[in-house]
């Protein structure tokens, strides 16, 4: 079994309410406008704060991890990307393992492989070196262009050379086709060797799924464009602003009725006389602001001669 350590590895070119005892009309019951009622409307409001941002934190992540925790070290796709045409490859084999100790089960491997084909028109072969056997990158590079031309009879296959260095990195390079040029630009290849490393360091992944999903991830996201986060914050952004707004307009309601009940209960609990004081005083005020408008001016007085 391969040494598979959780280091950092290189790209395949480069290494590594309750109301009181009284009933509802009791002398405790809670009053419109009680510090119950205000207490329970600021609960609410700070909960739907909360909330609300919470969504927009959940929905950001998402938006900018692309909805996938695995993908969020994967630059994106930006390239329309379309598949070599049909009679492009000359199939062939999907892999070599000179090491011996790598591929236990082909078909969990080919599985990634093939939809990679599929998907791009270009046919994946992996070479897999003994362990340690070569840490050069210009010597690997060699070796896959050298075994391209070993194998392959056509233009439109891409074949990685992978050799582990038995200290938990590994050493890895590759030779394409000219034809794949407009399927595997420098993005692409980046894409596949952000995942490749990713897979690498994976532990819950055999070794067969280290190249097989990565080929698999890889096809799927050159063969789209990913996604701008950018409209996805804007709508999430709109939804809650317009959902704020409604919660104030309607607590604003609700709070002017609680007013107006809170001043009808203070209307019906002041006694009659008082009403009827306030009402005489409110009228001898006016009176005597009557009388003193009302009277003569003083005239002033000529001194004697």
């Amino acid at each position: 079994m391969p040494p598979q350590m959780p280091q950092q590895p290189s790209g395949p070119q480069q290494p590594g309410s309750g109301g009181g005892p009284g009933g509802p009309g009791g002398p405790n019951a809670p009053q419109p406008g009680s510090p119950q009622g205000k207490s329970s409307n600021s609960g609410c409001g700070t909960v739907f704060v909360i909330v609300a941002a919470v969504l927009l934190v959940l929905l950001l992540v998402v938006a900018l991890g692309g909805g996938s925790c695995s993908s969020a070290n994967v630059p994106a796709s930006t390239v329309e990307r379309t598949a070599l045409p049909a009679g492009s490859v000359n199939e062939t084999g999907y892999f070599t393992d000179e090491d011996g100790d790598w591929i236990h089960d082909p078909a969990k491997l080919e599985r990634g492989l093939r939809h990679f084909y599929e998907e791009t028109g270009v046919q994946p072969y992996v070479y897999i070196l003994p362990n340690g056997s070569v840490r050069s990158y210009q010597e690997l590079q060699s070796i896959a262009q050298e075994k391209y031309d070993e194998l392959f009879t056509d233009q439109a296959h891409f074949v990685l050379v992978f050799c582990d260095d038995g200290n938990g990195r590994f050493n890895a390079a590759y030779w394409a086709g000219a034809m794949t040029g407009s399927v595997l630009d420098d993005e692409a290849i980046n894409i596949f060797k952000a995942y490749l490393s990713q897979n690498y360091d994976d532990m819950s992944l055999s070794e067969e799924e280290i190249f097989s999903d990565a080929f698999a991830d890889t096809a799927d996201r050159i063969m789209t464009v990913t996604p701008s986060p950018l409209p996805i914050i804007a709508v999430c952004a709109a939804v809650i602003i317009v959902a704020v707004v409604v919660f104030l307009i309607v607590r604003n309601r609700r709070l002017a009725k609680q007013r107006e009940a809170e001043r009808m209960q203070e209307i019906l609990n002041t006694p009659l006389e008082s009403l009827a004081d306030a009402e005489l005083a409110d009228l001898e005020k006016k009176y005597a602001q009557a009388g003193a408008s009302d009277a003569p001016p003083v005239q002033p007085t000529k001194p004697r001669p």
